[in-house]
């Protein structure tokens, strides 16, 4: 991944240029607002990341290019569907089922789980020779001194995660479990949340991660677009930034609480595997899509 750090970034890239081949650093103000770049998710990175030591780690060549062609030629031959569009606009693609769609006054609604079902068995047929989730979960947990698994509610398995399509991009938004769901989201208590994202094709131009050092307050409700996941570009004003270029194979694991939002892309598809990760009180990693 290249990398870019500013004082404030513009959500609709009028802040930024394109990236160029070197690492550029203006004003940091927060040496600990920094993604790090390691071979693997070590334990004291995750831990630092717990702790807001560092806000993002990425890892180059996670999984192969062979590994990731496989699931992306597979992915090819599927028709991808939309989040729900009057909540989710600009228009984001997915294959499989994400638990933000079946949200229904801040709890999991019923039709979660046959859609899950559903997306299971879509999986399944892709006809991998390896499940791709399970790969991401075993490189994040192999330093950790607990497996990374796929979490449960009321005893039931989550999903493990989705192919996400945001060639129009992200807008400017937060996720955090704790927030957006009443009570408990998994069978377990959560301290700290992550997301991962596996880059299976990426865009030469656009398709960048943006992450603000801003985390929600109350008054960000102002700036909040009806109806929508996310909020208008005043929400993050001058605060501090850094973006990220994905390359192909790696994996990043970053702190979502920051408003965070992805460029849209300008030639290619953007295709990356995702998922959310909990760290526990009991300082177990648990997944879900």
């Amino acid at each position: 991944m290249q990398l870019k750090i500013v004082n404030s970034c513009s959500p609709g890239g009028s802040g930024l240029g394109r990236i160029g081949d070197h690492v550029s650093v203006v004003d940091v103000h927060d040496a600990f607002f920094l993604p790090v770049t390691a071979t693997a998710f070590d334990r004291d990175r995750i831990a630092d990341l717990a702790a807001g030591r560092c806000a993002a780690i990425r890892v180059p060549d996670l999984l192969p290019r062979e590994q990731c062609g496989e699931v992306l030629n597979a992915l090819s031959t599927v028709p991808f569907a939309a989040y729900g569009t009057k909540r989710v606009h600009p228009p984001v693609l997915r294959f499989g089922v994400g638990v933000s769609d079946h949200r229904r006054d801040g709890k999991v609604a019923e039709t979660y789980w046959p859609a899950l079902e559903e997306s299971n068995e879509a999986w399944l047929r892709l006809g991998l020779s390896f499940d791709p989730f399970e790969l991401c979960r075993s490189a994040i947990g192999a330093h950790w001194p607990h497996a990374v698994r796929v979490g449960t509610r009321d005893g039931r398995t989550m999903g493990a995660g989705v192919a996400r399509e945001p060639n129009q991009g992200f807008i400017v938004h937060f996720d955090d479990a704790s927030r957006e769901f009443s009570g408990k989201l998994l069978d377990v208590s959560l301290v700290a949340q992550f997301a991962f994202n596996l880059y299976l094709s990426v865009p030469a131009a656009g398709g960048e991660t943006v992450v603000w050092r801003h985390r929600w307050r109350p008054a960000d409700e102002r700036h909040r677009l009806p109806g929508s996941y996310g909020y208008s570009d005043d929400v993050i004003g001058e605060e501090e930034c850094f973006e990220l270029k994905p390359a192909v194979g790696e994996g990043l694991l970053f702190d979502p609480r920051n408003f965070h939002a992805v460029r849209p892309s300008r030639d290619s598809r953007r295709i990356a595997l995702g998922f959310s990760l909990g760290f526990a009180d009991n300082g177990e990693l648990w997944a879900w899509g």
